[in-house]
């Protein structure tokens, strides 16, 4: 296949393995696929580079989570102020991109993650806690935020997960779903984004694309296993890989 060309096979590899581990971890938790692919494939590629290879799939595990959840249309009605601003903003955290070099741009997604990783290891009492009807009036302030970190870091989660989370009494099915309408509105945006930068190419599209099989497989299969495995261990482990990975790149942009 011509595209191969493209990837040495030690990269299709990294591609192949990246896709599904992102998808376990998304199947078991309902989050974090973005979060857990792109830095194993800054770490290879570069952020700019694997910012591209990370949109198709993501939509794929968000697009199957959100089909197994249900309440779409009520989640989007309840939290459109929210996902407007960050599909805006997007474009903005893109163009400051555009203008940092790729090693310290990656070394603010290694900071964005630790920052992450450590809110949610904290306990819950260090945590802010809303009222669903008193928190509306930060939901476009918590979008433009996420949507100008998504664009410059092509991380999903922050701040929208903390805030989610510190809704008090939203049902974990709602959460589930408007976390992942956050994370595909804004992958659909990035990938228009990156477009008009010239940054997707045919062979990346081509390689996300067959790569959803191995989406498809490891959503799935964590979904299963997410039913027998203890959650809370599994999610405390594969956060401290996140802050691993997350310190690794701060590191390389450093030395």
């Amino acid at each position: 296949m011509p595209f191969l060309e493209a990837f040495t096979p030690t990269q299709l590899a990294t591609l192949a393995s990246a896709y599904f581990i992102a998808a376990l971890v998304k199947g078991i938790t309902g989050v974090g696929y973005s979060s857990t692919c792109l830095p194993i494939l800054t770490l290879a590629f570069g952020l700019k580079d694997a910012l591209p290879m990370v949109l198709i799939p993501s939509m794929a595990s968000n697009v199957v989570v959100m089909a197994s959840t249900g309440g779409f249309v009520d989640s989007a009605r309840r939290f459109w102020p929210m996902l407007a601003s960050a599909a805006v903003f997007v474009f903005v955290g893109l163009w400051t991109l555009s203008a940092m070099q790729g090693e310290t741009a990656a070394a603010v997604l290694g900071v964005v993650l630790v920052l992450y990783v450590g809110f949610a290891l904290s306990s819950s009492r260090a945590r802010l806690h809303f009222r669903e009807s008193h928190s509306r009036r930060f939901e476009p302030l918590v979008g433009a935020a996420t949507g100008f970190i998504n664009g410059l870091t092509g991380s999903q989660v922050m701040p929208v997960v903390p805030y989610l989370l510190s809704i008090n009494d939203l049902p974990r099915e709602r959460f589930v779903q408007a976390s992942n309408q956050s994370f595909t509105l804004s992958s659909v945006m990035m990938f228009i984004g990156l477009g008009t930068h010239g940054m997707v190419s045919v062979p990346v599209v081509v390689a996300s694309v067959l790569g959803l099989v191995l989406v498809t497989l490891g959503v799935r299969i964590g979904q299963r296993i997410s039913r027998f495995l203890a959650p809370q261990a599994f999610r405390t482990a594969v956060l401290l890989v996140l802050a691993t990975l997350g310190l690794g790149l701060v590191v390389r942009a450093i030395i």
